[in-house]
């Protein structure tokens, strides 16, 4: 038998005992509890006799065809559960220490961060935890629900989704453009010649106006033009800047990520007017964590690239 002890004075309960108990109260009759669970009908009467002894209370009496609790039964029902609940938890807990780290998550990651950071890091994950099966899906909209086996890495502004958010770092922004295009159209020397330009716009960001500050020259609200070009996928936006379709707001470190591999195709055409900078965000579920989940959270902070890195921070 399994017992749960408490203090000196107190009760220490059998877990049978409570298991018939809180099953008949959701019932109301020994028949169906006792097919449930498994037991004789006798059995099953035997255990909840056994606990209104150990109490000194009768918890359930007979009304009609049903067992219906007692004023004792209603406020010992809470308990009962909040026992019972206790040790489920620590029994999944203790079984999680003898075994190692497995089972399924699902990582959900903003389309400007899935190839420039994190397919490399998930190969890393990967092979440090063998037993975890991962599923990875791109997304351009912020979270609204998660599951609670899901984690999910936001790049920009959020709002309260009843969430954990937890700030990862932050990227900053410049305005870039491609030789080509900016040896047919003058580069422009300050923001208030780009409407001159032609604009790439991503998802709209842009439609209600760009606030850019430059250190020594204080801020300008600029309003982008009409763009002929409009994507969704960030990706998308640096291929169509780079292939020389106009203008456009990109992170700074998405771009040298770029370079790397395509060196000469990008220009920050206007140095030092920038925007505020987007926030990268860790989103989960609050509450308990499973060891797999506990172990992706640990493994993305800790690779977070040290260029957008900052003091991590709850939101």
């Amino acid at each position: 038998m399994s017992f749960t002890y408490c203090p000196v004075g107190l009760t220490m309960y059998d877990f049978d005992e409570l298991t018939a108990f809180a099953d008949v109260m959701t019932t109301g009759s020994l028949t169906r509890s006792a097919q449930k669970l498994g037991l004789a009908k006798s059995t099953l009467s035997r255990r909840i006799s056994q606990l209104e002894n150990r109490l000194n209370q009768p918890l359930l009496r007979r009304q009609a065809n049903r067992l219906i609790p007692t004023e004792a039964g209603l406020l010992f029902n809470t308990y009962c559960t909040e026992l019972l609940a206790m040790a489920a938890h620590s029994q999944e807990a203790l079984s999680e220490l003898r075994e190692e780290i497995s089972g399924q998550v699902t990582l959900e990651v903003h389309g400007a961060l899935a190839r420039s950071w994190m397919a490399s890091a998930i190969d890393a994950f990967l092979k440090r935890y063998p037993k975890i099966e991962l599923t990875l899906h791109t997304r351009e909209s912020p979270p609204t629900k998660m599951h609670s086996n899901n984690v999910h890495v936001w790049l920009g502004p959020t709002h309260e989704c009843g969430l954990h958010q937890e700030r990862l770092g932050k990227l900053t922004r410049g305005l870039y453009a491609s030789p080509d295009y900016l040896a047919s159209a003058r580069a422009p020397s300050h923001p208030e010649q780009l409407e001159k330009h032609a604009w790439v716009d991503l998802l709209a960001t842009t439609s209600n106006g760009l606030l850019l500050n430059h250190p020594d020259h204080g801020e300008y609200l600029f309003n982008p033009p009409h763009s002929r070009l409009r994507v969704d996928l960030t990706m998308l936006h640096i291929d169509a800047i780079a292939r020389g379709q106009g203008i456009g707001l990109l992170p700074h470190w998405l771009v040298k990520k770029r370079e790397h591999h395509h060196p000469g195709e990008l220009i920050n055409c206007l140095p030092g007017w920038e925007p505020a900078p987007l926030p990268v965000t860790l989103l989960y579920a609050y509450g308990h964590q499973s060891r797999r989940i506990n172990a992706l959270l640990e493994f993305l902070r800790d690779h977070v690239p040290s260029q957008w890195r900052a003091e991590t921070a709850v939101i």
